[in-house]
């Protein structure tokens, strides 16, 4: 049966309403005309749309960066269209070259199927286990054999390949690429023509990647999909994107506690980023509650607030009520009704500053090499939490610093 063509959809309320909840926090919605004619179609024929997010199983934990591209999927499950949750475990073999300027190893197969047994267990805290289509690449992947492979190749120029950023930058500086690196795009662009997706979402960082869908869906006779990029979220810090091998991030299997007081430890700037890409309140919640902070109502109930909405998500309202309390039972008994207060500049061009400079600074230690062995001890605290990274940097904010039992400082950052 023939599919009539989206345009001739009409654009309802709902579709608007659709194209609204698609576009908050987004980074690029490519074509976005393009979308409108599917959401359209979709209403008016009462056929969900499908949609795809691809993850390379390339380490067993998920961190909240990893949640701000599943929270649009579940925000686009809830409008009734149907999500799929693709486990990389093919594309893994070749490793992902995006970003990177050396050639990524790639993953065994062992590695691979380690990594996947959590994955989709994590994001299923996000997704609607009921209403989540899960896929793994190597259905095709594997089917397609040399022959395939060569007849996929042949439909994707090299020079189009050279294009991309990292290839071309690491052509430019005489850094090797290897071919199969060209693959990657490939075949995470032949997954869209296999799961024939309306749209496929991603990080700023995939956009090539999702292109690649694009045009290799046109090249085997399907409608292109639409792209959705999400931006990278900021880690603790403000500053970098969130990443365990900066030790700026919160795990989604973190406890209560920890993730509760994580959240309640970033600066009232970032808060409201966060509040854009991690919260499911609606932008008119948000809006009224940053009115609220701005007309005198403290910030640190936005932060708290924050902080509960996500501690409930991945693990339960009760648990998030108790690390609250944990956290207020705490700061009660440890920190002084009076302490001193202190005042200091961030670095150049406002940067944060690292957590044993700021000891220092503080007074609360003698030298920076002093710092980081308080810190390797356990004797720092930051509002009550104990500091493990030694690579921690504080933005803009007011935190209280402690050292061991007796020591208290105020500092505000600015």
């Amino acid at each position: 049966m023939t599919q009539a063509p989206a345009s001739t959809f009409v654009v309802t309320d709902r579709v608007q309403e659709a194209l609204a909840v698609t576009l908050r926090g987004c980074e690029e919605l490519i074509p976005q005309d393009d979308w409108v004619k599917k959401l359209a179609r979709a209403e008016a024929t009462g056929t969900p749309l499908r949609i795809k997010l691809g993850l390379d199983p390339t380490a067993p934990d998920i961190h909240l960066g990893h949640t701000v591209v599943l929270n649009k999927m579940r925000q686009l499950q809830d409008l009734g269209h149907t999500v799929i949750f693709l486990i990389g475990d093919f594309t893994s073999l070749i490793g992902d070259p995006s970003g990177r300027n050396t050639t990524r190893p790639p993953l065994t197969r062992e590695q691979i199927e380690v990594n996947a047994q959590t994955y989709y267990r994590q994001a299923s805290k996000v997704l609607d286990p009921s209403k989540t289509e899960i896929r793994y690449n190597s259905e095709w992947g594997d089917a397609l054999g040399s022959r395939g492979m060569i007849e996929l190749s042949a439909k994707y120029t090299v020079a189009r390949m050279m294009e991309r950023n990292d290839f071309h930058d690491r052509f430019q500086s005489g850094t090797p690429i290897s071919v199969h690196e060209f693959l990657y795009p490939l075949m995470q662009g032949y997954d869209s023509v296999a799961l024939k997706s309306d749209l496929e979402l991603g990080g700023t960082d995939q956009k090539f990647n999702l292109l690649v869908g694009r045009h290799l869906q046109a090249e085997y006779g399907q409608e292109p999909q639409c792209i959705l990029t999400m931006p990278l979220l900021e880690g603790l810090d403000g500053v970098e994107k969130m990443s365990k091998s900066k030790g700026n991030y919160i795990g989604i299997s973190e406890d209560a506690n920890t993730m509760f007081a994580k959240v309640l430890s970033i600066s009232d700037v970032l808060m409201w980023r966060w509040y854009t890409l991690l919260s499911f309140q609606s932008e008119a919640a948000i809006a009224q509650l940053k009115a609220e902070v701005a007309a005198g109502r403290n910030p640190k109930d936005a932060k708290v607030a924050l902080a509960k909405e996500i501690t409930a998500r991945f693990h339960s309202s009760a648990a998030a009520d108790a690390a609250e309390q944990d956290f207020i039972n705490r700061a009660r008994g440890g920190v002084p009704d009076e302490i001193a207060e202190l005042s200091l500049p961030l670095g150049d061009a406002g940067a944060p500053l690292g957590i044993a400079a700021l000891l220092k600074s503080a007074g609360l230690a003698a030298s920076g090499g002093e710092g980081n062995r308080l810190i390797d001890g356990g004797g720092v605290r930051v509002d009550s939490v104990v500091v493990s990274d030694k690579g921690l940097k504080l933005a803009a904010g007011t935190y209280v610093l402690q050292v061991g039992k007796r020591k208290f400082v105020r500092v505000t950052l600015a």
